[in-house]
């Protein structure tokens, strides 16, 4: 048996964007028959939400998706930077940060703009919907990370990554 790929989504919280990216990835793998290949898990840039479930926003936008969640909170680690495959960030603010803090040269990990997976609007940034006043924002998140999962996984499944 081949070992697993590992993809890790980060967001500045861990709370809104990444946790709804890999609830949408899992959900896309399982849909694709390849979920036993794959190890997915979110992070954090920062150390504010550790421990904490998801905003209840973004776990209510999961709910209306049948998109399972039950995981917490982590800050992303030095290690992950050599266990994971795939790390996406979900903004540019998102992927300085992890050129920052990923350790020299030679991490196994590539370090990839989720957003760069849109088959429609390729480039763009996941919308943080944290300051929002409704669930609007969370909803557009969802809809771009479906897009952006489905594209990755296509081009995995193409061997173009």
């Amino acid at each position: 048996m081949s070992e697993k790929k590992k993809a890790l989504f980060i967001c500045l919280g861990n709370i809104c964007r990444s946790p709804i990216a890999e609830a949408v990835f899992l959900k896309t793998i399982a849909d694709a028959g390849v979920a036993a290949d794959w190890e997915v898990d979110s992070a954090a840039i920062g150390a504010w939400h550790v421990g904490k479930s998801p905003d209840h926003r973004a776990l209510s936008t999961m709910k209306k998706h049948d998109l399972p969640y039950d995981n917490r909170a982590r800050q992303i680690k030095k290690a992950d930077f050599d266990k994971y495959d795939y790390i996406f960030g979900m903004d540019r603010e998102n992927m300085s940060d992890l050129a920052r803090l990923a350790p020299g040269a030679g991490s196994k990990a590539k370090q990839l703009l989720l957003g760069d997976f849109d088959g429609e609007a390729p480039g763009k940034m996941i919308r943080d919907p944290y300051y929002d006043d409704g669930s609007e924002g969370f909803e557009q998140c969802y809809v771009q990370c479906v897009r952006c999962c489905v594209g990755f996984l296509d081009k995995v499944n193409k061997g173009e990554i």
